[in-house]
């Protein structure tokens, strides 16, 4: 039995399944019981879950083998699961010790799904990828959206308007998708990253990357294409680059992350300071500190005439969709282990060690441990 909990976070519209999903997991074999108003905020209503099959009830948890959240759900909301149940969420492993460690004293498996390992079988079953990916996109519209100006070049009989600068820090999945989305609304666009890898990945949606090509030997590759800090050297000389450029831009996207770190600070007060009235900076980072001096969770501070900006949670701005590739990335994960012998999933050593964070009593994931 999988069980679908209604989010209970502050903001948080999304929901873990979807009508799409629970047909495929009744197909397996399961049968699915979603929490009442689950899916509401992600423009889902209770009849289209039982019209894929799935029981709506207001107690979904009770007797479930797998819970399916967006975020790991609080201990007292898995009264009633079967001993040993999986929790099946992004639970934010680092963030959220103490919630792991009552999942363990529970008894329950919890697999934290933002620790998937970045191999090539896992994509269709990485949330961070499937999140960021709208996240980056939403983010170019919102400082859009406060930006004084029009984005793209346009020529009239009263006068022509320039377009707007936009620059984009950090080139994962949400860097790529933000100099898409600007591009395709008339920016010209320059981004850079700490991985060299990058350059022509930023060349081939259009954009200008702007890399420090004097110190050599340096690359900010870490373990599973994530990103690693940088050599003091390498950091001075990118710094410097980087305030020259961004004293020049309208509209900077900051997505620097990494994983259980506080984010890097990538843009200070006094860099802010040299930015035009009226530019806007979108901050990705801002749930984990963020890249930016002085920004805000959730809200817009202004500092020297420039606008900071940064949702906590920004793919839940963008419920509808964000929910259904979410639903997906667990749907993909399960079926891939889906033994029909059995009827229930059963996981590989290799993304089963790298996910799991309890098991028999206690938190057994090495990331944790170590």
């Amino acid at each position: 039995k999988i069980a679908v909990l209604r989010e209970r976070a502050t903001g948080e519209s999304r929901v873990s399944a979807s009508p799409e999903t629970v047909k495929k997991f009744i197909a397996l074999g399961a049968t699915v019981a979603v929490e009442t108003g689950a899916g509401i905020t992600a423009s889902i209503s209770d009849e289209e879950y039982r019209a894929a099959g799935a029981e709506v009830a207001d107690n979904a948890v009770q007797g479930a083998d797998i819970v399916l959240g967006v975020q790991g759900p609080e201990p007292e909301l898995l009264a009633g699961a079967n001993p040993g149940a999986w929790i099946v969420a992004g639970l934010d492993p680092f963030g959220r010790r103490a919630r792991v460690d009552a999942y363990a004293a529970a008894g329950f498996e919890a697999l934290a799904m933002e620790f998937m390992p970045r191999i090539t079988r896992a994509q269709s079953m990485d949330i961070l990828s499937s999140q960021s990916n709208l996240a980056g996109y939403k983010a170019v519209l919102v400082a859009a959206n406060l930006y004084g100006r029009a984005f793209p070049m346009m020529m009239t009989a009263a006068g022509t308007v320039s377009a707007a600068k936009c620059f984009v820090m950090g080139v994962g999945v949400a860097g790529l998708q933000a100099i898409a989305t600007a591009r395709r609304l008339g920016a010209q666009v320059s981004a850079t990253d700490v991985r060299s890898a990058t350059k022509e990945q930023i060349q081939s949606l259009g954009a200008k990357p702007i890399f420090v090509e004097s110190v050599a030997g340096i690359e900010g590759e870490g373990a599973g294409g994530y990103a690693t800090e940088m050599s003091e050297e390498y950091q001075k000389a990118q710094a410097e680059l980087v305030s020259a450029h961004i004293a020049k831009q309208d509209i900077v996207i900051t997505t620097a992350l990494i994983p259980g770190r506080a984010a890097p600070r990538l843009i200070s007060d006094a860099q802010i300071a040299t930015m035009k009235p009226g530019s806007v900076i979108y901050d990705l980072a801002v749930a984990q500190g963020g890249n930016v001096e002085g920004s805000v969770p959730d809200q817009v501070v202004e500092k020297h005439g420039v606008k900071i900006v940064g949702y906590s949670n920004t793919p839940a701005h963008l419920p509808a969709d964000a929910s259904a590739l979410f639903a997906r990335n667990l749907y993909n994960f399960l079926s891939a282990f889906w033994d029909k012998e059995q009827g229930k999933p059963v996981l590989d050593e290799e993304i089963g060690n790298a996910i799991r964070l309890t098991q028999g009593g206690k938190v057994v994931n090495e990331r944790l441990l170590g």
